[in-house]
């Protein structure tokens, strides 16, 4: 059994207290951390917690705390990392690791300093639809991976220091592009180098300095391809999809709005619907399990079991600060207008010299182009050879 200081009484702290409790089951939860005491104090009855305090530092370093959960602002992750580290704990965080590379690199350099676990709470990898496709691909079942698409939009963060880039870090693609990055990468394949990125970015709908909306390619060692859309100016609620496209096969992926429980009601339920709901009359889309479908349940699951079991978990801060020097690329590629070099300090994964074309034989002399079933049934194939490079067609009745 672990015993926890959650950092952070707001809508994630409220989702990975009651992913613990009510899911592992194994874990404590001893003391809540948050600025505003009556918020602290609230969350420690509501979740019967033993302790409550506003002080960072001495949750921290709580006698009864073997691991620290970090669900703060931005701002703050560094600042509660290093104390962690200081206080030999295990240390989870969740996203986005920091507000920048360098700092994400700082924080990393802490915890391995000190020989410390380490986990990056990137939810949205270990959704169960998620988790099944990432094993379907890496079984071969799409062939190479030539290209994901992940897309988040919605109405908007829920606090007012999202819409701060001071405190934040940045606008939408902090705040979700960091998702779709690491979506992208876990189904690219972690191994293979970011090596530059193309952005753009813009605040359409609000009064913020912070971009709202953005699209981004980044492009891998291997020749595939990353793609994200973000925005927070979405209506209806909050939309997460993935795309992943390879030589032998295609998933799709649709996690939140329109996915088999749809309901229409004229007078309400009474609040809450799901997150980023904008209403509750009309057509409404809940989510029969939130935590679980969020990846909530799968991501503890893997940090506890992998710390008990002494061995890296699927998500670091390694991973983290990867995802953060992609986003600082993005940032830079928006206002350049061009392909911008994600600049890594520390590349662990291996290299490729240059992208890897998928060629499928057909013979001894051809490449297979396609093949296509026509109207009439005939079987039609688009060949290459491999001398001349002619290609022709073959009808196959």
């Amino acid at each position: 059994m672990h015993k926890i200081a959650m950092l952070g009484a707001g809508l994630i702290g409220r989702f990975y207290t009651m992913s613990l409790l009510h899911y592992r089951g194994k874990d404590m939860v001893n003391v809540i951390c948050s600025a505003n005491p009556t918020e602290a104090a609230n969350f420690a009855q509501e979740f019967e917690i033993p302790r409550w305090t506003t002080d960072m530092a001495e949750a921290i370093r709580d006698p009864e705390v073997d691991t620290v959960v970090i669900g703060l602002p931005n701002y703050l992750h560094k600042q509660a990392a290093f104390l962690a580290a200081e206080a030999g704990k295990a240390v989870l965080c969740t996203k986005p690791l920091a507000t920048s590379g360098p700092e994400a690199l700082e924080m990393l350099e802490a915890v391995e300093k000190a020989g410390v676990f380490h986990g990056y709470l990137e939810d949205l990898v270990y959704t169960p639809k998620t988790l099944k496709a990432l094993a379907a691909v890496h079984k071969g079942a799409l062939g190479k991976v030539l290209w994901a698409r992940s897309r988040e939009t919605h109405g908007g963060p829920h606090s007012d220091w999202f819409w701060n880039k001071q405190l934040s870090g940045g606008g939408a693609i902090v705040d979700m592009g960091c998702h779709c990055i690491e979506i992208a990468r876990n189904f690219i394949g972690k191994e293979n180098c970011p090596l530059e990125v193309t952005c753009w970015a813009d605040t359409q709908v609000h009064p913020i300095d912070a971009e709202d909306h953005a699209v981004g390619l980044v492009r891998y060692d291997n020749g595939a391809i990353g793609q994200f859309e973000v925005s927070w100016n979405f209506r209806g609620g909050m939309d997460l999809r993935d795309e992943i496209a390879g030589t032998d096969g295609t998933i799709w992926l649709n996690h939140w709005l329109r996915t088999g429980f749809e309901m229409f009601t004229g007078v309400g339920q009474g609040g809450y619907v799901a997150e980023k709901a904008e209403g509750d009359t009309g057509w409404l889309f809940p989510v029969g399990d939130e935590i679980g479908s969020l990846g909530y349940v799968e991501m503890f699951m893997d940090m506890f079991n992998s710390m008990d079991a002494g061995k890296k978990p699927m998500e670091d801060f390694y991973d983290g600060y990867v995802t953060n020097a992609i986003i600082d690329a993005c940032y830079k590629a928006a206002q350049s207008k061009k392909w911008e070099p994600v600049e890594l300090k520390s590349w662990r994964g291996g290299s490729s010299s240059q992208a890897e074309v998928a060629l499928k034989e057909y013979d001894a002399a051809h490449y297979l182009i396609k093949e296509e079933r026509m109207p009439n049934g005939n079987l039609k194939l688009i060949l290459k050879n491999k001398a001349t490079g002619e290609i022709t067609q073959v009808i196959k009745e």
